[in-house]
């Protein structure tokens, strides 16, 4: 049997041979379960020494592999090449950081032996994580399983071991615009969840910053709910009320009164608001258009610019 390691990288030059060690502690699991692997390294476009040291582990094991993109296109992109490329009877996604354990395989790959389609991890802590940052991530998780029928397990890594059926299931999501966390939500099979507490980063810093995090969960929202949209209905119909019972108001108020500048100040905060609501609006419904758009083009999901 063949186990696809999948690492994507981007600007991890002094971590790839890190996970490479690392990995290989689990020698003997693989030689007990008589398990071939193959280590394919995505490199997202970087701009350091990441290739090169790539090609300097390939040099002394040929079951490593590099896919290098011409540019950078995302993590999303890199994942979808890797499960592209796998050739394994199981895959296992792995950030090249050390932040997912690779001594956890051992335990994931006996679930799968028990029957399980997939095994998951999710982080029970966020031990080293700005305060901000976790505070925002624990509510986008809790708003995505609310507005959307995807299950989305708080904590949740990118780092899963799957079948090969998972994989092909995944294969067959061929969007653009890619949020895996709901990918593998949306596919279904039975999963087990495996829980660790969390690892900061080996070496280096994280390429995500606050508001790329932020644009990362929009993707999210927008890519498996409608919620949004029927929420800017219903301020719509909302406003329309509003403004009924103001015109009611006016009228009521001017035949009685006679005053036709009093209250012009609160006017203008009213025009200010409806019109920040339709701006809102607007902008949410050209979210929606805005990947409606980049779907129709359907360019590639990313260029290889080479692959060993």
């Amino acid at each position: 049997m063949l186990l696809s390691v999948i690492v994507p990288c981007y600007n991890e030059e002094e971590n790839v041979r890190c996970f490479y060690d690392e990995l290989m502690r689990n020698s003997d699991f693989f030689r007990e379960k008589k398990l071939d692997i193959e280590i394919i390294y995505v490199d997202d476009g970087s701009d350091d020494g990441t290739v090169r040291e790539v090609k300097k582990l390939r040099e002394s094991d040929d079951r490593v592999r590099l896919i290098s993109f011409s540019r950078n296109f995302g993590k999303e992109s890199a994942i979808y090449a890797g499960f592209k490329n796998s050739k394994g009877d199981y895959a296992v996604m792995m950030d090249a950081d050390l932040q997912d354990p690779p001594s956890l395989l051992p335990e994931m790959f006996s679930y799968i032996e028990e029957g399980y389609d997939s095994v998951a991890t999710r982080r029970v802590s966020r031990k080293g994580e700005p305060v901000i940052r976790s505070f925002f991530a624990r509510r986008f998780y809790k708003l995505m399983n609310k507005v959307s029928k995807t299950d989305i397990v708080d904590g949740a890594r990118d780092y899963r071991l799957m079948t090969r059926q998972v994989v092909d299931a995944i294969l067959t999501l061929g969007e653009y615009n890619r949020f895996s966390k709901g990918i593998f939500g949306w596919v279904g099979f039975k999963t087990k969840w495996v829980e660790f507490e969390n690892v900061e980063r080996t070496k280096g810093e994280t390429k995500w910053s606050f508001w790329g995090l932020f644009l990362y969960s929009l993707e999210g929202i927008i890519a498996f709910s409608t919620a949004p949209l029927a929420i800017a209905s219903l301020l719509g119909v909302l406003f329309c009320v509003l403004a009924f019972v103001l015109i009611i108001f006016i009228l009521v108020r001017s035949f009685f009164w006679e005053d036709p500048t009093s209250g012009w100040q609160s006017m203008v905060c009213i025009i200010s608001l409806v019109s920040g609501v339709q701006l809102l609006c607007l902008g949410i419904l050209g979210e929606y258009l805005s990947k409606t758009y980049l779907e129709v083009k359907n360019r590639p999901k990313y260029i290889v610019k080479e692959e060993l």
